[in-house]
């Protein structure tokens, strides 16, 4: 190499290294900017401030780095900026970092999110007082403490049975007060959650309404628990920012409920996602659930997939019970009849699994 070119490169190394220094320094003064607007209430973000900065410096290159250039460069570190400031400076509320304990929601007699496991059980559609009371003592006497029944059904089919609405929960608190049960069921927009409160212990929201933000919104000025399906094809991301919106609305009694997601499989209804059990478990404080019924829509793999689920550290698991499944008005296929129910239920047992 000679010696002119070994000149200009230690130039060139002695500028790269002026850069970076000025580079820091920009970032340590941007932040200051930072710390005092935020102390002022003024938004961290300013593209109209940015862009007048950009126009100024682009007005006055003296070249040769055309003006494309220096607006990619300042824009590139104008979005470095942003992004750095939501993703280390904005901790959900959902999180670890927010909350490092485990939340614990108590609901009447039951705790859920804490030292033993739940069992949420019933059937898919409430059709009948006698239906469902038939269902709730033969789990109530198993030592099942939450009972489970649609009386929204949103279904894929406008002609398919849509459930018994609020005569649904009518029946559903009558049950519940006789053979002293926690209840839970579906709602489907924030007009029904004000009805829907005098009947049932926990709203639960559907896979198809997880990102409803408006009713999302509302049952988080509730304060009423909330058990929170994942979507059909929603990922982890989705589900957790979903949550969000319901604590950042005032409400932290929450529930997460893996219920298996879209994909290629045609064996299951759904495929289990076993790792978003203990992702979650992780990632949020808040107690997470899995929904078996659905994510298999099969009998004979639902002991399998429980204890799969309680192992992978699930909270609880729900599955969904009929006096007569194959006379059910909806999910027939995948509805256990009570016989069934108590031999899944001494398996788990069995096996060493404890739950109420």
């Amino acid at each position: 190499m000679s010696e002119k070119l070994q000149q200009l490169q230690s130039q060139l190394n002695g500028i790269n290294r002026q850069l970076l220094h000025l580079l820091n320094e920009q970032e340590r003064t941007a932040d200051e900017i930072l710390r005092i607007k935020e102390q002022q209430g003024i938004s961290e973000a300013d593209p109209i401030g940015f862009q007048q900065m950009v126009n100024e410096l682009t007005s006055n290159n003296p070249g040769p780095i055309d003006n494309d250039t220096v607006m990619y460069l300042f824009s590139e570190i104008f979005r470095s900026k942003m992004k750095k400031n939501t993703k280390h400076e904005r901790k959900l509320l959902v999180s670890r970092q927010h909350k490092s304990k485990d939340t614990i929601i108590r609901v009447k007699h039951v705790e859920i999110g804490g030292a033993s496991h739940v069992m949420i059980a019933g059937p898919c559609s409430i059709e009948s007082r006698d239906q469902l009371l038939t269902v709730a003592a033969a789990l109530k006497n198993a030592g099942v403490t939450v009972l489970r029944g649609g009386a929204f059904k949103p279904r894929t089919s406008p002609y398919d049975f849509q459930g018994l609405g609020v005569e649904g929960l009518k029946i559903m608190k009558e049950v519940a007060d006789e053979v002293g049960m926690v209840t839970i069921s579906e709602i489907m927009s924030p007009s029904q959650i004000d009805t829907a409160a005098r009947y049932v212990d926990i709203f639960q929201i559907g896979a198809r309404n997880m990102q409803n933000f408006d009713l999302l919104k509302a049952v988080g000025q509730t304060g009423h628990p909330v058990l929170l399906k994942r979507g059909l094809s929603a990922t982890l991301e989705e589900f957790i920012h979903a949550a969000e919106y319901i604590l950042y609305n005032g409400n932290d009694r929450v529930m997460l409920i893996e219920r298996g997601i879209r994909t290629f499989e045609k064996w299951t209804r759904n495929t289990l996602d076993i790792s978003a059990v203990p992702l979650l478990k992780q990632e949020t404080h808040l107690p997470v659930l899995v929904d078996v019924s659905h994510a298999t829509g099969r009998k004979d793999i639902l002991l399998s997939c429980t204890k799969a689920a309680l192992a992978a550290g699930a909270d609880g698991v729900m599955i969904e019970v009929h006096p007569n499944p194959q006379a059910a008005l909806s999910d027939a296929k995948q509805q256990i009849n009570i016989d069934e129910f108590n031999t899944f239920w001494k398996g788990l047992r069995d096996s060493g699994f404890s739950l109420k």
